[in-house]
């Protein structure tokens, strides 16, 4: 097999046809150089240039060995190339997961800046992941990076706090609430609810019904819709209210629609861009510096 070295000294006689300009490129001195190539003949077991006292030409084998000893450089080259920047950061596979469309405006911003920084960081993207699922997933290492909000924070799991959230009122534009500042959750015992469908992780869902009961009445479910998106689309139509997050209001805000904030007691509620403490990727490492411009901590 022929090794990269005698391929780099075959290439410089090749392209030079005089063994002491091939020499003085290579920074070696003949002789050593003259013995390298008599070595790959003999591995070859052909001969590669034909020498004569005044010059040297390519022997028919020697020209059919210029194109791949040209190619397997190029390979050598990427392959380096390759490694240093899957050591350095530069390339790698993510798996993000995330949930709501405030997440997921703030999952595309990272992923959008991370792929201009460094394009060879492919990400795996997984929406609908709920915080329960979320952290999980961290901790079992099926996912990488999630944007998650924790009761008790895991202590395998760590972050940093990139939004803050408070409840409010999602009303269509023309209802009798939407011209108030701020509304009780009493004042919404009559409304139709549209809410995300059950799940263990639906915080919105949740806070729906706890804060419903604590204000003495039971919601009256219309209709459960997938995401936000569709919620918003459905109480644009006039067909209920829905009580949800500031931040997913503003990013999913459809025409026809007014969120008034709630005027209840409530600590924010802290979005998390998660990842396992000790992760040992420098794909996911060059991510989360990143991420200190483009998702600053918050609170």
């Amino acid at each position: 097999m022929m090794e990269i070295q005698q391929v780099r000294a075959f290439l410089a006689v090749a392209e030079e046809l005089h063994f002491g300009r091939a020499a003085e490129r290579l920074g070696v001195l003949q002789p050593p150089l003259s013995r390298t190539i008599r070595a790959l003949e003999d591995d070859l077991g052909v001969t590669l240039f034909q020498r004569t006292t005044r010059n040297v030409k390519l022997s028919p084998a020697g020209e059919a060995l210029v194109e791949p000893a040209r190619k397997m450089i190029e390979f050598q080259s990427l392959a380096l190339d390759s490694v240093q920047r899957a050591a350095t950061g530069e390339t790698g596979r993510i798996s993000f997961g995330f949930a709501r469309s405030s997440s997921r405006t703030l999952a595309a911003s990272l992923v959008t800046a991370s792929r201009r920084q460094n394009p060879g960081i492919v990400f795996s993207l997984e929406s609908n992941v709920f915080a329960e699922e979320g952290l999980a997933r961290l901790v079992d290492g099926t996912l990488d990076l999630a944007l998650v909000r924790w009761g008790k924070q895991p202590p395998e799991v760590t972050g940093r706090p990139v939004m803050v959230e408070r409840l409010c009122a999602a009303l269509p534009e023309g209802h009798r609430l939407a011209g108030h500042s701020a509304l009780r959750v009493e004042d919404l015992a009559d409304e139709d609810f549209i809410t995300l469908p059950e799940h263990p992780s639906s915080t919105l869902r949740e806070n729906t019904m706890r804060l419903c009961r604590d204000a003495g009445f039971s919601p009256r479910l219309v209709q459960a819709a997938p995401d936000s998106q569709t919620i918003g689309a459905l109480v644009a139509s006039g067909l209920g209210i829905s009580i949800t997050f500031d931040s997913v209001s503003a990013n999913t805000r459809e025409a026809g629609t007014v969120a008034v904030p709630l005027d209840i007691p409530q600590d924010p509620s802290t979005l998390y861009l998660a990842h396992r403490t000790e992760h040992g990727k420098t794909a996911l490492a060059a991510v989360l510096a990143l991420a200190e411009e483009v998702l600053p901590s918050v609170g």
